[in-house]
Order: C-alpha cells, then sequence, then structure tokens
C-alpha cells in the first residue's frame, strides 16, 4: 500500500522586507544577502499572527467537508511553541472543525519536527488504511535586528495531508537518521529570540547531510543517480546549495548540472519567505512541484530534513501521475504574490511589537490583517483566537 502526502497547504501573512534595502539600511552589500545567503524577500510576522493561527491558515486550503470526518490525528510540529503545557495541535482542532475525537499532539526538535510528524503519520495510515493524518509544521523565525542572524528570519506554515493512496507524493520505506547532542543553535525557556552558533551549525548541517545520505545509499542501495533531485531544510537558501555541491562529485556532470537545475526551482519560494524553521524543507519541496519542468510520475525525490541540536533525517519519495492537479498552485502562488513590502522602519515597529510573555492583556494589531485565522490578543492569560 502506498502512503504518502495528498494535499498540501502553505501560508505566511502579507508583509515583507526587501533583501536588497534591508541589506543598505545594514551597511551591507545588497549580493551579500541576494547571492551570499540566497534571500531576495523575508517574511515579517505580525503581532496577530503566531505558530497556530499560521498553521490554521495553511491547513484550512486542505481540509475540507471531504476529508474533515477522515482526519483522526493532527502532529503539529514547531519551535515557536505558545504554551509549555497545552499542544499546539489542540488549538488547531478547534478552528478547523475537526472531530472531539481526535488524537492531538505537539512535536519537538528544532526544524526537524515536522519530519517526524509526516513519519508518524505514515506508520499510523499504514495501521489504518481509511484514516488521514493532518501534519503541520509552523515557526516565526527569530533572531533579532542589527545582528548576523538578521537576514536569516522569516516565518510561516505547512500543512500536509498523510494518506494512503496519495495523489502527490508516496514515500518510500526505510529512511537514515544522525543524531548528536551539540550546542549549534538553542532557545532557553526565558527567550524569545534564539541563540546560534552560525559558521558551527552550517558545518553540521552539511556533516549531517553526508552521514544520512551515505547511511540511506548503503541499506537501501540507492545510487545518486536514482534521484531526479534533492530538496533541502533551507534556514537559508544558499545552505542548501552548499550541502548539494558536496556530493556532486559522486555523479557525472550532466547528472549534477540536472540537481543544481532542480534546486533552483526547489528554493523559488524560499527566497521569497526565509526561514520558516520546521516547515522549511516542505516549502522547498512544494516549490520544486510548483515549478519544475521536468517532473514526471514514477521520478524520486531525495528529502534531508535537519533539526539544530541535532537531528537529521534522509528518506525518498516517489512523484504521483497527475501530482500537479492535486497542488491547488494558484491558491498557493496567491499567498506570495498578495503580500505589501513594507519599509525599514515599519519592518522594525512591526518586529519590536510581538505580544509580550507576561500575564498582562493584551490587543493586537488584528484590524490590519486580513487573515482567515488571527490572534486578536490576551486575556485573563488566556490567547484569543479568532477566525473570520
Amino acid at each position: 500500500m502506498k502512503v504518502g502526502i495528498d494535499k498540501i497547504g502553505f501560508y505566511t501573512p502579507k508583509w515583507y522586507v526587501d533583501m536588497a534595502k534591508l541589506a543598505r539600511a545594514r551597511n551591507e552589500e545588497p549580493d551579500k544577502y541576494l547571492i551570499g545567503i540566497g534571500q531576495t524577500k523575508q517574511a515579517v510576522i505580525p503581532n496577530s499572527q503566531d505558530a497556530v493561527t499560521m498553521a490554521a491558515n495553511a491547513a484550512d486550503q486542505i481540509v475540507n467537508d471531504d476529508n474533515r470526518k477522515k482526519i483522526d490525528l493532527i502532529l503539529f510540529g514547531t519551535e515557536s511553541g505558545i504554551d509549555n503545557s497545552k499542544s499546539a495541535a489542540i488549538y488547531l482542532q478547534r478552528l478547523l472543525g475537526l472531530p472531539n475525537t481526535i488524537q492531538s499532539v505537539e512535536l519537538k526538535q528544532a526544524c526537524y519536527a515536522m519530519t517526524a510528524g509526516i513519519q508518524l503519520a505514515k506508520d499510523h495510515v499504514l495501521a489504518h488504511p481509511d484514516s488521514q493524518v493532518l501534519v503541520v509544521g509552523a515557526d516565526i523565525a527569530r533572531y533579532g535586528l542589527h545582528n548576523a542572524g538578521e537576514p536569516t528570519q522569516g516565518g510561516g506554515a505547512m500543512a500536509v495531508v498523510i494518506s494512503a493512496n496519495p495523489r502527490i507524493l508516496a514515500i518510500e520505506n526505510g529512511s537514515a537518521h544522525y543524531v548528536a547532542d551539540i550546542m549549534d543553535f538553542w532557545r532557553p525557556l526565558y527567550a524569545t529570540e534564539a541563540l546560534v552558533d552560525g559558521k558551527y551549525s552550517s558545518k553540521q548541517y552539511i556533516e549531517f547531510f553526508q552521514q544520512t545520505f551515505a547511511q540511506y545509499q548503503k541499506q537501501h542501495g540507492l545510487e545518486i543517480s536514482d534521484l531526479q533531485a534533492l530538496v533541502f531544510h533551507l534556514p537559508y537558501t544558499k545552505m542548501g546549495l552548499k550541502a548539494l555541491r558536496a556530493i556532486l562529485p559522486e555523479t557525472d556532470e550532466s547528472h549534477a548540472n540536472q540537481l543544481l537545475r532542480e534546486f533552483e526551482y526547489s528554493r523559488v519560494f524560499n527566497r521569497q519567505v526565509g526561514n520558516l524553521y520546521t516547515g522549511s524543507l516542505y516549502l522547498s519541496l512544494l516549490s520544486l512541484l510548483v515549478n519544475s519542468e521536468s517532473l514526471n510520475e514514477t521520478q524520486k525525490i531525495g528529502l534531508f530534513s535537519y533539526g539544530s541540536g541535532a537531528e537529521g533525517e534522509f528518506y525518498v519519495a516517489t512523484v504521483q501521475s497527475n501530482y500537479k492537479q492535486a497542488l491547488h498552485e494558484s491558491t498557493i502562488t496567491n499567498v506570495l504574490s498578495n503580500r505589501e513590502e513594507l519599509s525599514i522602519p515599519d519592518y522594525e515597529k512591526m518586529f519590536k511589537s510581538q505580544m509580550p510573555l507576561s500575564d498582562a492583556d493584551f490587543v493586537t494589531d488584528y484590524e490590519k490583517d486580513s487573515a482567515k485565522f488571527y490572534l486578536a490578543g490576551q486575556k485573563d492569560q488566556q490567547r484569543q483566537y479568532q477566525k473570520r
């Protein structure tokens, strides 16, 4: 029985900052951001959006009356959780009108958690073939203003439905893992912005990719020539390119050029959004599926997931026939095309406007936010989630 991705949804808020203008404001050459980091735009998250509302706005694209009663499990990957006890998936269940009989769990391992959710969802469907699983990854990447991490911020959400007989991708059996207790990136409970050792983290990312890719090849007899494309977790898009280049000597020039072409398709969307943390790999996958000119049925895609701290996984999925019909491309592209550019001062103001971590009542700027699901604020220490 085939199990895999049947639907994909994507959401990011309607505001962004232009990276060339940000570079100039920070007294940097624009090409440092545009080429050196590989980003052209960066999503800016208003205080009326958080991991829960962004997940709801993404999942709403793929949950409807046809599958609402079939979904019996929500797996919510995030490192931007809003409660140390209550799962973000519980909020999501109510906002989407999913059955009260559903299981709802939040997962955490830095940017890896959505992949963990997808693999758990696959096993769930194998055991319960008539069920479907909603897996989401939603995050806000925050490092602060006027520092080295600023150009690798961003945010948004990805949502997938995992089912039997999927229309988009079938996930192959088996995967390769590599874990190590390292401090390349972390965010203590008292901090709203992440701490990162950038050069060390980049080095570990590439090493974890090489470890998991070689392990998968050995276990499954995979040749690099078997893959039409490789997609990566993209905290910034140049990072994936560095990892890809590390294994290109394993193949011939023609195939290497093919993998490089497909990689460019796979980072079109990420270049315009920035870092989604848990959702970054799957925005890259979506970008490949929408933009590639050569993907066909039965072709295989390799996926590398990385979560700092650290855990890596490599697995393979097979493209399904007529997958384009299940993508709803216009909905996806409208998310990116209908955004508003912020000036640098307005971007900085919005960045600083996040609801504070305190017990005080708070009202967000939700009236400026046209999203279907939004955070109205906090009252009596309870977040006020609303639906238009």
